[in-house]
């Protein structure tokens, strides 16, 4: 087994070795041209020119190109719906991604204070069964007067802006 390692090993030590090789010409030799390119067997040029024909296309080819510009008014509309939709959606990933930093760290005592507003909805909701006037009307009224007892001062500002936007409104 010793004799199987030592053979395997000789060749492919001789392989990674690199050395140069320099040809110098006889003195007695006469100076011979270079050759051409043209001349070596390896690199033979075909004397014939060449043109580009270009294939007539398919039936496959045709039928995958009238598609292709039948969907394309589709195409451009998805693709210009995806612009004007991507920045509006990015906001709103980054509008979820603060109300849940939020509502992980949320002040104390907001839960209790959520619980009451969402169940005054509720009451609005049930009081308001049968007519949608009335829904649009006492919903928002019974959480906005459970909001504004927690939340008095932020309630007193809400009423005068929008108190002075009804005003502007109305003129």
């Amino acid at each position: 087994m010793f004799k199987v390692i030592q053979r395997s090993v000789g060749p492919a030590s001789l392989s990674l070795l690199t050395f140069k090789v320099y040809a110098v010409p006889k003195k007695d030799s006469p100076l011979k041209n270079s050759v051409k390119v043209d001349e070596l067997s390896l690199y033979s040029v075909p004397k014939g020119q060449s043109k580009y024909v270009e294939e007539s296309r398919s039936p496959l080819e045709e039928s995958i190109s009238q598609l292709r510009h039948y969907c394309e008014p589709y195409t451009s509309w998805c693709q210009e719906t995806y612009s004007q939709t991507k920045p509006k959606m990015q906001s709103l990933v980054q509008w979820g991604l603060a109300s849940y930093d939020y509502l992980q760290n949320a002040p104390p005592g907001f839960f209790p204070r959520l619980g009451v507003i969402g169940f005054a909805g509720l009451i609005g909701l049930f009081l308001a069964r049968g007519s949608k006037i009335k829904k649009l009307v006492y919903l928002p009224g019974f959480m906005g007067l459970a909001a504004s007892l927690y939340y008095p001062q932020q309630a007193i500002v809400f009423a005068q802006v929008s108190g002075e936007r009804l005003y502007d409104w109305g003129l």
